[in-house]
């Protein structure tokens, strides 16, 4: 946990990335591939026994240590290779020659990289899952509230906050959809030196030839064993199996980039929206107390000013959603990987997907206790629509005119109208009032009733409703942010 991270820390992501979780997936990948050799008589069943029981203990490793001890080779699994080989030495000699027997170093960090990201992907999945839940209750709750639609940061026509929430909800569930597909997909890797898979063969024969003397035919059948392996190892680990080693083809970490920062801007647009009505002029919206918000009080206070109550989940989230897609880029880069296996481009991925992870975790933490603890003010949404004195109905008005008038004249009046409602202080009624008047055939299509229903931002919401029922029939595995996780 570091100080300047509160966007994720004591979230479940940062507990699942950290470098006791890192150990203990570097540590399940090296024992998952042990047991996969075993599976095919390349290991014996006692030295798969041996492995896993040795590596079943992350806490017996010092990550400190290690870090140092990893500047020697440039990586760490190589020092942790050592000491668990030793481990196992300890607890069955023989079996110790059975630790790592044909791996590279990353061949099990990136195994080990697929099974922190799986686990770690759990919790978002479900937090993400939360919060959609508690924007459908938003927006059936508001479908029909009216507000400010707001373009260009200026009001332009009428919409509801239902349809606002609605909207949220489908990108918080399309990120969903996203992370999901891509946690499916994440394979093991398993290559050995350059990719190949040279060397299990190469141990296939050697016992074939201690055996029954090796020939043409055990070669062969020794040739499939590498095939053979890379499908028990993704099976012993849980991971997809991949079509090809991917040591220098590294679609499963720029699929996972794409979809964590799809997954930070998605809870970003939320926040964003969030802090804008959160704003003392504006006041449609404010953060409540998280989680049980009913008996927590507000979060956000400030060290200078005692008034003040600031939107600090949605702070968080926005902060996030401004680092993710830096991250996700260096991880683009390192698609540019030279040769069989890298130098520099692997290395370069560590940190900035460790750190990804965590800020989306955090940020789909923090948006389950926003979303849930939203305070929704519909009176202070009214009192907002009203303020340009029906300005933002024009679009209408120019409609109900142009079959009167040609669109034209309809647009050439409404524009006057307008400057005049907004230079001089003239209510839009009365400056179109003076204007249809001119025009006796005008003037009786549009009586002051008709006039005024037109000048009702409450009643030009056009398909806002229906289309909050249409979001919401999309279906999630949404649940119940106020119910524990």
């Amino acid at each position: 946990m570091g100080l300047l991270t509160p966007s994720w820390a004591g979230s479940a992501v940062a507990d699942a990335t950290g470098d006791t979780a890192y150990l203990r997936a570097l540590l399940d990948a090296e024992a998952a591939l042990t047991r996969a050799q075993a599976t095919l008589g390349l290991a014996p069943a006692s030295a798969a026994a041996a492995v896993t029981a040795a590596a079943a203990d992350p806490g017996s490793h010092d990550p400190g240590a290690l870090a140092l001890r990893a500047r020697a080779a440039g990586n760490p699994v190589v020092p942790l290779v050592a000491d668990l080989t030793a481990a196992v030495g300890a607890r069955d000699p023989q079996a110790a020659e059975y630790v790592h027997r044909g791996a590279t170093s990353q061949d099990i960090l990136d195994t080990a990289t697929m099974l922190v990201a799986v686990r770690a992907l759990e919790s978002v999945l479900a937090d993400l899952d939360r919060t959609a839940g508690a924007l459908r209750r938003t927006a059936a709750a508001h479908r029909a509230t009216p507000m400010a639609g707001r373009t260009l940061t200026q009001h332009a026509v009428p919409t509801t906050f239902g349809l606002k929430a609605a909207g949220w909800r489908h990108l918080v569930l399309d990120a969903r959809d996203r992370l999901a597909a891509v946690r499916a997909a994440l394979p093991a890797q398993l290559g050995g030196a350059a990719g190949t898979l040279a060397a299990f063969p190469a141990y296939a024969r050697a016992t074939d030839a201690e055996r029954d003397g090796g020939g043409a035919a055990g070669a062969e059948v020794a040739q499939d064993v590498g095939i053979r392996l890379l499908a028990a190892y993704a099976a012993e680990t849980g991971l997809a199996e991949p079509a090809l080693p991917w040591h220098t083809l590294r679609t499963p970490v720029a699929d996972l980039a794409g979809a964590l920062a799809f997954a930070a801007g998605a809870l970003g647009k939320v926040a964003a929206d969030v802090l804008t009505l959160t704003r003392t002029e504006t006041g449609e919206v404010a953060e409540g107390g998280g989680r049980g918000a009913a008996t927590t009080p507000p979060a956000g206070g400030s060290s200078a000013m005692p008034h003040k109550a600031n939107p600090v989940r949605a702070t968080l989230i926005a902060a996030a959603a401004r680092q993710v897609p830096a991250l996700a880029a260096v991880l683009y880069g390192s698609l540019a990987a030279e040769d069989e296996r890298p130098a520099g481009a692997w290395h370069a991925e560590w940190q900035p997907l460790r750190d990804a992870l965590r800020l989306v975790g955090g940020a789909a933490r923090d948006a389950v206790e926003l979303t849930a603890g939203l305070r929704v003010f519909p009176d202070r949404m009214r009192h907002n629509l009203a303020l340009t004195g029906g300005l933002v109905t024009t679009e209408r008005l120019v409609a109900a005119l142009t079959a009167l008038t040609g669109r034209g004249e309809a647009r050439r009046i409404l524009d006057a109208a307008s400057r005049r409602t907004a230079e001089e202080g003239l209510g839009l009624y009365e400056a179109l009032r003076e204007a249809l008047d001119r025009d006796p055939a005008v003037a009786a299509a549009f009586p002051e009733e008709a006039l005024r229903q037109l000048l009702d931002p409450t009643d030009y919401l056009g398909s806002a409703t229906a289309l909050v029922d249409r979001a919401l029939d999309r279906r999630s595995h949404e649940s119940d942010p106020q119910e524990p996780a």
